[in-house]
């Protein structure tokens, strides 16, 4: 079922939480997890990576309280060029929300929908 030239190099999920710190307290301190990234780096954190296990979680702060619709998981896709990828996706009739953009912790970023309508953000390392 998989694809001789596949796009994803690491998947994991992101959350969006109007309450970081509390979601921190239940995923770090009580499931165990440990913060491998914030942003920013200093002062309260918009975003943060943790370890679980094998696995990562990405936590983000949510912007506008109540305007949430579909966007409680979004998933994060590493892929060698976000650009090319996105022209595959967008080939294949995939919409895309964002194009390829530089963010300023210095990853290329693009958002698109899956079949369901979630959010999967499109990235490379820059």
């Amino acid at each position: 079922m998989g694809d001789a030239n596949p796009l994803a190099e690491e998947l994991f999920p992101i959350l969006t939480t109007a309450d970081l710190a509390a979601a921190l307290r239940f995923y770090g301190k009580l499931l165990g997890g440990t913060v491998t990234y914030r942003f920013p780096e200093e002062g309260e954190p918009a975003y943060v990576s943790l370890r679980l296990g094998a696995g990562h979680l990405g936590i983000g702060r949510q912007e506008e309280p109540g305007t949430l619709t579909n966007d409680r998981v979004t998933l994060w896709v590493y892929v060698a060029d976000c650009a090319a990828a996105v022209e595959r996706l967008r080939a294949a009739g995939v919409p895309v929300v964002a194009e390829p953009a530089a963010q300023p912790w210095g990853e290329r970023m693009a958002v698109v929908r899956d079949p369901d309508g979630n959010r999967v953000l499109v990235a490379d390392r820059g």
